[in-house]
């Protein structure tokens, strides 16, 4: 469904301004830990336990969170930027007023989380896990994003600048207001026929026309 430019809500942006941080002391991560005014900076957290832990405040650099586990963790008002991962486990996690930028991640088990005013800037993520999440006022901005799994979540003022969605699964997903006509690469897997409440350039619905015919069962010929 094309919607016209006046239709269409703009996603507000995360407004982060950090106070003067504490450098982290160091050690594990707890889980159920509290983190206030923090910079970690170059911290390997490589299998650590910090799930339902609360990030407030907090400046991580540069760290290292494979097989992190963040499950159910809080991240609040805080700026990641350059972290770098595979399998980190952000299930059922709550990420409000956000930047990550310039991340490197594979795997990220993201589903059931919350997404509220975060700024994704940058950086690589492969095959993160949406699933079931809801997203509302979340900015992909020139990044790439390899076979992202939104099924079954709500993308509510979501929006894709500049940025490459390849392979996404888009099925059982709700849009609200969703932009992609900023992307410069958009490719759906699956559930195409679940566009209805996104805008897309016509360039995008020309590259998109094989997929959607086949979804309705058009042969195109000659």
């Amino acid at each position: 469904m094309v919607r016209t430019r006046s239709v269409v809500k703009a996603a507000r942006r995360p407004e982060v301004r950090l106070p003067a941080l504490e450098a982290y002391a160091g050690g594990e991560l707890e889980p159920d830990g509290d983190y206030d005014g923090l910079e970690f900076r170059e911290e390997d957290f490589v299998g650590q336990d910090g799930g339902g832990a609360r990030f407030m405040d907090c400046a991580l650099t540069g760290c290292a969170l494979d097989e992190t586990r963040l499950h159910r963790a809080r991240l609040l008002d805080s700026v990641l930027t350059g972290i770098r991962g595979v399998g980190t486990d952000l299930a059922e996690a709550t990420l409000r007023d956000v930047e990550l930028v310039e991340a490197r991640l594979g795997g990220v088990q993201a589903h059931g989380s919350v997404w509220e005013r975060v700024l994704v800037r940058g950086g690589k993520i492969d095959y993160l896990n949406l699933r079931e999440a809801r997203l509302k006022d979340v900015v992909f901005e020139d990044c790439v994003l390899v076979e992202p799994d939104f099924g079954g979540a709500r993308l509510e003022r979501v929006e894709f600048v500049g940025c490459a969605v390849k392979g996404a699964d888009l099925s059982g997903v709700t849009l609200v207001d969703v932009d992609l006509r900023g992307a410069a690469v958009v490719e759906i897997a699956r559930g195409v026929e679940r566009l209805s409440g996104a805008v897309i350039s016509t360039a995008q619905l020309m590259d998109l026309a094989p997929v959607l015919a086949g979804e309705m069962g058009i042969r195109v010929e000659g």
